[in-house]
This record gives C-alpha cells, sequence and structure tokens, in this order.
C-alpha cells in the first residue's frame, strides 16, 4: 500500500477536543492523534472544517481568537479542499443513502473527494464504510492501532 493509499480526514471534533479542556480524556486522545498526524503527514481537511472548528473554538469553548487563527493557519497544511457544487451533489447523495446529517454528509463527501481512507471522526458509525472510505472514531482507537491496518 503506498502512502497516497493511506490518506485520512479529520473531522472538527477532533481539532476541538485539541483545544478544550472540559473532557481531559478527550483532549488526550486528540492530543495524541494529532501529534501522530502531524508526523505522518498523509492528512487533509475541508474549508469547512476549517471555518466550524474557529467558530465553534472561539464561541463554544472560548479559545482566544488568535490561538484559533494560528492554528487554522497551522491546519492549511493539511490541504483543504474547496467548496464546490459537485462537492455539494456528493453530500446530498451521501445525505440520502447513508441517512447522515447534512454537514457530516458535506464532510464525508470531502473526505471522498480527497482520497482519503479514514474518516476521523466521532460524528460517524466507528467502522463503517461509506464508499471507499472508513469512519474512524479517534476515541476509541488509538493511532497505532488504525496505521497497522
Amino acid at each position: 500500500m503506498t502512502a497516497a493509499d493511506n490518506l485520512l480526514f479529520v473531522d472538527t471534533n477532533v481539532l476541538l477536543y485539541n483545544v478544550d479542556d472540559r473532557d481531559p480524556a478527550k483532549q488526550r486522545a486528540a492530543h495524541l492523534w494529532l501529534d501522530t498526524l502531524w508526523e505522518w503527514g498523509n492528512v487533509r481537511v475541508s474549508w469547512q472544517v476549517l471555518n466550524e472548528f474557529y467558530f465553534n473554538a472561539t464561541k463554544k469553548i472560548g479559545a482566544p481568537q488568535a490561538v484559533a487563527r494560528r492554528l487554522m493557519e497551522t491546519y492549511v497544511q493539511w490541504k483543504p479542499l474547496d467548496f464546490s457544487l459537485p462537492l455539494l451533489q456528493r453530500g446530498w447523495y451521501w445525505q440520502d443513502h447513508a441517512d447522515i446529517r447534512y454537514w457530516d454528509a458535506l464532510i464525508l463527501a470531502a473526505a471522498e473527494r480527497s482520497n482519503c481512507r479514514w474518516l476521523l471522526s466521532e460524528d460517524f458509525q466507528d467502522g463503517r464504510k461509506y464508499g471507499s472510505v472508513q469512519a474512524v472514531n479517534p476515541f476509541r482507537t488509538e493511532p497505532n492501532g488504525l496505521f497497522r491496518s
């Protein structure tokens, strides 16, 4: 399997738990995942994920804007996927065929469009395959467990 076959898409909740100290166990897991992903390098996000992160980090968690902005500028290294009509249409497909919420369907469509093998999120059924993308709950699976598969 080549490195290109092992792309992983990160959902907003992993980024949020990284800065949210209200759930120490999830924060530790998010730190572990993000540390591993920076070393690994085959990571993708979408502008939707980054915008959700910024809004929720600053408005719901109370992270300083400067911190959230610096993190967003860092996460841009993961080549965020732009929004487009084909992405929207694929999101509608997943919304209709997988019975998932609209915003989650767009994230799944972005993971698929980014050619990711895995979608790291607690918002999807852990282990479920959506076409070529498999959902992985970062709070049930450690990075080493995933990368050995």
